[in-house]
């Protein structure tokens, strides 16, 4: 949750989470072979890792020099940012270049990028939600389209590149745009209300807050707060329409956000925003269907009412990291048993407040969160070989940061 565009919407989820049940400490899973011994890395860490003199051993092959970044924010806040941020970041350093600001596009707090690499694609979060694309070679503005509701925070790009998926989180429904061969969008193809089941305890509605494709292609999961429900979608994708499969629940109140794919296809993992969880999942790519594990802790110390935000897995599929509003802090987890378990290894400040949003450079070897409520952007290295997260160098000062993509 947010501030400014998102004025009631904040307003609602303090309300909301004031009581909210904290996350248990046992590490489990859907069924997989036993624990392995505690690491010894597990204790929390409450500062940053200290930079290193160098930065981690990259993969072979890793490219050097500048790479793009852009990063939103809401135009209609106080101190808000302009439109969406353009930079670059050192892939060796990690250290952010700033590279000016896209006017025009209101309130563009989540972005994400077509698979070719030429069309960024962001929401724009208001009450008359929309879906904008901008052709990034010289930075024009291809159009925008409906979404058919209200307060849009999500996107994705269909693998195929034809399709933009989109998450309406005030009115609770999902939009599918086609994607045209020079990356402008059409007109809206599908448009999904969560009305069932009914509002989870506390809520006043749905509030879909992510959607993405499974790893199977056939099939796009819906991530819905409000309802407390994972509901998958098979997507047409010769006419782009959705035709719901199936639906996972969480237990009661526990306000999903965010989920993620091991790259095995065949577990996810999902961040529950309210109830300060995590949950492992199991997944059919023949069918679509998810199962969702019991909950477990993600990694807050309980000093302060904490909403787990973003999670992510690693290229080789090693370790996860949560993002922590609140606690300001990333959670590092071993991913183990091919992808059923998640082991709890601890946490790093990430050297802000509030982060959003994080992300992975393509290689895996840089994360990046955007901290909402201090105005940054911190960059971590990433070893590969343990999931240590070091902070390479002060945070890059940017406005309202609330989303940040690196390529």
């Amino acid at each position: 949750m947010t501030s400014g565009a998102e004025a009631s919407r904040e307003g609602w989820s303090r309300r909301r989470f004031i009581g909210a049940l904290g996350g248990t400490a046992a590490v489990v899973a859907v069924p997989a072979p036993a624990a392995a011994p505690a690491d010894p890395d597990s204790s929390r860490t409450t500062t940053p890792e200290p930079s290193a003199a160098k930065p981690p051993a990259h993969r072979k092959g890793k490219d050097s020099g500048p790479h793009p970044l852009y990063i939103g924010t809401y135009t209609s806040v106080d101190g808000g940012g302009k439109g969406i941020g353009f930079a670059t970041y050192d892939t060796s350093t990690g250290q952010i270049t700033g590279g000016g600001t896209l006017t025009g596009v209101a309130d563009p707090s989540y972005l994400t990028v077509h698979p070719d690499g030429r069309t960024l694609y962001a929401v724009d979060e208001q009450t008359a939600g929309a879906v904008t694309a901008v052709r990034l070679a010289d930075r024009t503005v291809l159009g925008a389209r409906s979404t058919g509701g209200a307060g849009p925070c999500h996107l994705s790009v269909h693998p195929t590149g034809r399709w933009l998926l989109s998450a309406n989180y005030t009115s609770g429904s999902v939009a599918v745009h086609p994607i045209d061969a020079l990356g402008a969008l059409g007109e809206r193809t599908a448009l999904a209300k969560h009305s069932s089941p009914q509002p989870g305890p506390g809520q006043d509605g749905p509030h879909a807050h992510q959607f993405v494709t499974g790893p199977d292609g056939g099939h796009v999961l819906a991530v819905d707060l409000g309802t407390d429900t994972v509901y998958t979608y098979r997507l047409d994708t010769a006419k782009g329409t959705l035709t719901e499969v199936s639906q996972a629940h969480t237990r009661a109140g526990a306000g999903p956000r965010s989920l993620t794919f091991h790259p095995g296809g065949r577990y996810a993992y999902l961040a529950n925003e309210v109830d300060d969880t995590v949950a492992v999942c199991a997944y059919d790519p023949a069918t679509g269907a998810l199962s969702i594990g019991a909950p477990q802790s993600s990694g807050s110390t309980g000093n302060t009412t904490n909403y787990p935000a973003q999670i992510l897995v690693t290229p080789n599929g090693a370790y996860a990291f949560l993002a922590n509003r609140g606690d300001n802090t990333l959670a590092r987890y071993a991913v183990e048993a091919d992808g059923a378990r998640l082991r709890l290894l601890g946490t790093v400040a990430v050297s802000g407040d509030f982060p959003r949003q994080i992300a992975l450079s393509p290689d895996g070897t840089l994360l990046f969160t955007a901290n909402q409520k201090s105005s940054t952007v911190s960059v971590f290295h990433v070893d590969d070989s343990t999931g240590r997260l070091r902070l390479a160098g002060e945070p890059f000062a940017s406005p309202v940061a609330v989303c940040a993509l690196p390529l």
